[in-house]
């Protein structure tokens, strides 16, 4: 543990944040490369059918994300600040209730999805010609592969908040490079030719994969970790979970309300036509690089913010975090400016439909424009989660989804139609990181933070 305290508590900053953003950066890329593999490996089949199926399950897979977070998050703030204020056994505990939580709420949340498969696909804008596509999509990420992608990343967390952001980017990586790999093999014409159905399987494949890694990982460095997944320490959930659920909620809520959104959205281009739904999933994959950027690094910065602000540092969470902002911000400026370029040849590479690529050109330089409001919002988010600031963090995670962009949806497409639907997220990130600036400025008055 001396050399993962070192990184919390006496590492030059700026060499204590790349040791855990870099990590959790290359895991989110290799994670988004595998998500866009999808879509690239699918789109070679040039069925928008097939393609937009991947766009109706996006909304169900999101809320994996939404779980994992619920618990991962959660727990690794938790787990942090126990290590801050020196509490290795309550870490150990909050690990293990963690992990736990996970994976019950997967189970169930597959067993759920299975029943009601039906109307949750044609809610998320699956059509007569779409829906068994999607289900068979569907089975695969959901339902088999469901459980296994919440411990992927659930683990990921809990692992990198110890310190141990090297390990973590390890196991997230060989899943996503799996997944690439098994990619062309189960979609493609002369190998399986299970279309997007073989997406699907690549993907829950590579979940069990990444998942069996963290939990050999945990095994082997029993008495060295305090990641524990003891079933013994549930008798403890009194005193965890509470404090567990409360910091993860607002993350699990933006996700779970961006599967609202999402299907909100898909709902209103499916009123037009395939190709737009199939343009909207393309763009939904694009733009994706600077989102997965900034979430890498508010993941990577996540534990030295709950530490120190344990500890009582609270100058070494202001370096952290604003060193953290600035990287997250001028990545998406650069992604803003490439994509504003380069908008269909980008698109071109999933598909060769015309007019797909068309839909997806003048969607993705209209939606393009949230990446810079977004790039600094989540790293807010993130330090108020790493605080336990409950109140900040929730109001902040369902401005940014639910509570405006839903309205805003029906707002801008009875004023501009489709393209106004487009300029829905840029507004809601702008009026977030407005009100979350307000929140830290007046945290730092009242608490002197």
């Amino acid at each position: 543990m001396n050399q993962n305290t070192a990184v919390f508590e006496s590492m030059p900053v700026a060499q204590a944040v790349r040791k855990q953003i870099v990590p959790a950066i290359a895991s989110q890329m290799i994670a988004l490369i595998y998500n866009l593999a999808d879509t690239y490996f699918v789109g070679m089949l040039n069925d928008p059918n097939e393609t937009a199926a991947i766009t109706i399950v996006y909304s169900s897979f999101v809320m994996l994300t939404a779980i994992s977070n619920l618990f991962g998050v959660g727990g690794a703030s938790a787990l942090s600040r126990a290590l801050g204020g020196k509490k290795t056994e309550d870490a150990r505990r909050i690990a293990s209730i963690s992990f736990w939580g996970g994976l019950g709420c997967g189970i169930l949340f597959a067993i759920v999805f299975l029943i009601l498969a039906r109307p949750v696909l044609f809610l998320c804008g699956a059509t007569r010609a779409t829906y068994e596509t999607a289900f068979a999509y569907a089975r695969w990420v959901v339902v088999i592969g469901g459980p296994w992608t919440i411990l992927n990343t659930l683990l990921a967390n809990l692992v990198r908040a110890e310190g141990s952001a090297a390990q973590a980017a390890i196991g997230v990586s060989m899943g996503g490079i799996l997944n690439i790999i098994l990619d062309p093999f189960f979609v493609l014409p002369g190998f399986l030719s299970m279309g997007a159905a073989g997406a699907g399987l690549a993907t829950a494949v590579s979940n069990v994969a990444a998942t069996i890694y963290f939990l050999v990982y945990i095994a082997r460095n029993k008495g060295k970790s305090v990641i524990s997944i003891s079933p013994a320490e549930l008798r403890y959930w009194r005193q965890f979970l509470g404090p567990i659920l409360a910091t993860g909620f607002p993350s699990a809520v933006q996700y779970a309300l961006t599967v609202v959104a999402i299907a909100a959205q898909s709902r209103f281009v499916a009123q037009y036509t395939t190709e737009a739904v199939a343009g909207l999933g393309i763009v939904k994959k694009l733009d994706q690089l600077p989102l997965y950027f900034s979430i890498g690094v508010s993941n990577g910065i996540l534990p030295l913010l709950a530490y120190n602000y344990s500890a009582g540092n609270q100058e070494r969470r202001r370096g952290v975090f604003w060193l953290g902002s600035t990287i997250s911000l001028t990545f998406s400026l650069l992604c803003l400016v490439v994509y504003e370029i380069f908008a269909p040849q980008l698109s071109g590479l999933f598909i060769k439909d015309p007019v797909t690529i068309q839909y997806s050109a003048g969607f993705l330089r209209r939606m393009v424009t949230a990446m810079p409001m977004m790039s600094v919002c989540y790293p807010m988010i993130i330090q108020f989660q790493a605080m336990g600031k409950f109140k900040e963090s929730m109001v902040c995670s369902i401005l940014r989804k639910g509570v405006l962009d839903i309205p805003l949806l029906f707002l801008m497409n009875a004023l501009l139609g489709l393209n106004g639907c487009m300029w829905v997220q840029p507004i809601v990130d702008t009026i977030s990181l407005i009100v979350a600036g307000r929140f830290y400025r007046k945290l730092r008055k009242t608490e002197g933070i």
